[in-house]
């Protein structure tokens, strides 16, 4: 299972760690994910990743 948010679907995010003397070092950045119990369209429930964002906005129903 891939640790992508089961709502908008982010996942994690690359690019360059570039010091003081301008050397760009490959990194990458992974999205606050939290493994909850939500409550599905039909009244069942599942544990997925969501992302904070999602939680916080209301964006899905916990079980």
């Amino acid at each position: 299972m891939a640790r992508v948010c089961s709502v908008c679907n982010k996942g994690k995010m690359s690019g360059n760690l570039v010091s003081h003397s301008n050397r760009k070092t490959p990194t990458f950045w992974k999205a606050n994910l939290q493994k909850v119990r939500i409550v599905k369209e039909n009244g069942a429930t599942e544990k997925v990743y969501v992302c904070a964002r999602c939680l916080k906005s209301g964006k899905v129903k916990r079980a």
